[in-house]
């Protein structure tokens, strides 16, 4: 049974090298994650020119949620996000990574992706890794976006990664 959190992760300032740094950093702490298509999405609620980049990841880990906030707040801030402005949530932003909620049982991968209120524009993307994960059949509507890891490459479709972080 696998346990953990689904993240919805994004960025509108240089999207493409942000999302994989954050995916890097989160694969340093957590070497099994399950991504799901990259989308580009207009941005919402906030006046911009940059168009983000957003995805929903599921990190299997045990550690509660005041420790992995206090992680993905870490990424946010080393990749040049001011946390403590007020108006952070209404500015262009280098990355935005936010707990959408825990994965305790099998079931919740038949969640529907409406439940989740805040993150209205993931829906096509958390749909499909729910889907993923509980190997149902899937269809895009919308390409993914291809982003450059090292030598991989994700974005495309959902698809999970096992990082070796053990020395060649």
């Amino acid at each position: 049974m696998q346990t953990g959190y689904l993240l919805g992760i994004g960025s509108n300032l240089s999207p493409k090298s942000n999302i994989a740094d954050i995916i890097a950093a989160l694969l340093k702490r957590f070497p099994r994650l399950t991504l799901s298509r990259v989308l580009n999405i207009p941005p919402v609620g906030m006046n911009s020119q940059h168009d983000f980049l957003n995805m929903a990841v599921f990190l299997e880990t045990d550690i509660d949620q005041t420790t992995l906030k206090a992680f993905c707040n870490e990424i946010e801030i080393s990749l040049g996000r001011d946390r403590a402005d007020p108006a952070s949530k209404t500015k262009d932003r280098p990355a935005d990574l936010d707990i959408l909620f825990r994965v305790t049982h099998e079931e919740d991968f038949q969640r529907p992706a409406n439940s989740i209120t805040d993150e209205y524009f993931l829906y096509p993307v958390i749909d499909e890794l729910f889907s993923y994960l509980s190997r149902r059949q899937w269809r895009s509507l919308q390409a993914g976006v291809a982003i450059q890891l090292d030598n991989l490459t994700f974005g495309e479709t959902a698809a999970t990664i096992d990082w070796n972080t053990a020395p060649s």
